[in-house]
């Protein structure tokens, strides 16, 4: 009775010890956003390429050749585009900063029209102070995201060095990292411990690739779209587009509303613009009936309002990043949840 009373107390002080391991560490990564968003990149990197490893061990080749192999069609097939695109798309910012007072007369305009069209008809004048707030913060929005653009861009060169140190590293010490935090689980919480890692893992590696399939898909066809039609900017906008489509829901539309009024304000209404709406609207269709319910739907099982919450949530955080991982991490909650709940009601 003793022993086991004993047993009970040394238990019990693990269990703190672990969770405490636990608070403390995502309390750094809090707190090191600059440490932390690298860290969290690399290991999603980690997570997408690994499953090549023991494959290629399957196939005879020795783990530490493995690991060099994935690792180096990793740097290879990542470092040409990255130094390809990176000039195009800071020149593109350059240039659009001058186009940004044209697109502003052009719906000063548009909106003087309407209000003599309303007036005209209605005989009710329409003020200009809600308008002129509007105008006044997506001006200072557009100007603080062209401004934040470059200094994200000297983030990416910093994050080139780092991110493929942290990949390599987990490729090379990624099981010894799992082992001694699984010496660390208390043996009360060990199988539930290692079920939830693996499953978080699991979502966690799936969405991402899937999501990175899915905005390549429509970037690409955005960005191919309107070089076919001659369209400047179309690198920025097939990007913009490719990334605002991770955002549930309104991703899509954030991504359109710029090359939208980009292309009224330098086209007018003419083909022009009616060929760049139906690109948008082909793209995300072709997202939304096919690509999204092939490779994301079936990887979360989560309430739309849930997932719209997390992504909010997620931005506040890390900004892009955090939007990226905010619904696995959303989908890892709800397995802990749920394992709660299973042990407090069910198995009692």
């Amino acid at each position: 009775m003793q022993r086991n009373r004993l047993i009970s107390k040394a238990e019990k002080v693990r269990l703190c010890f672990f969770f405490g391991s636990i608070l403390i560490i995502f309390g750094l990564l809090i707190a090191m956003p600059r440490v932390s968003v690298p860290l969290l990149l690399g290991y999603v990197v980690y997570l997408i390429v690994y499953p090549a490893v023991p494959t290629l061990e399957k196939l005879g080749v020795k783990r530490f050749g493995a690991i060099w192999l994935v690792f180096s069609s990793l740097i290879f097939f990542s470092t040409y585009p990255f130094v390809k695109v990176v000039p195009t798309i800071s020149a593109e910012i350059d240039n659009i900063q001058y186009y940004l007072p044209k697109v502003e007369n052009y719906v000063t305009k548009r909106y003087a029209d309407i209000k003599v069209e309303v007036k005209s008809r209605t005989g009710f004048e329409v003020g200009d102070k809600y308008f002129l707030q509007a105008m006044d913060y997506t001006r200072k929005s557009s100007t603080k995201v062209l401004l934040g653009i470059p200094k994200m861009l000297a983030s990416l060169i910093e994050w080139v060095f780092l991110i493929p140190l942290i990949i390599f590293f987990l490729l090379k010490d990624g099981r010894k990292f799992k082992a001694a935090l699984l010496r660390l689980t208390p043996n009360s919480i060990f199988e539930r411990v290692y079920y939830l890692s693996h499953q978080f893992n699991r979502k966690l590696g799936d969405y991402i690739f899937a999501k990175f399939v899915e905005a390549s898909i429509v970037g690409i066809i955005i960005t191919s779209g309107l070089l076919i039609m001659d369209v400047r900017f179309a690198l920025l906008f097939g990007l913009l587009a490719a990334l605002s489509n991770i955002i549930p829901y309104v991703g899509p539309i954030i991504g359109f509303v710029p090359a939208l009024l980009f292309a009224l304000a330098e086209y007018g209404s003419g083909t022009t613009l009616g060929g760049i709406i139906t690109l948008f609207v082909v793209a995300n269709t072709i997202d939304m009936a096919l690509v999204f319910p092939i490779l994301v739907s079936k990887i979360v099982d989560l309430h739309p309002l849930t997932v719209v919450v997390s992504v909010i949530l997620g931005s506040q955080w890390l900004g892009i990043v955090g939007m990226i991982i905010s619904i696995p991490s959303a989908a890892a909650v709800k397995l802990i949840i749920q394992e709660i709940y299973k042990e407090i009601y069910e198995r009692a």
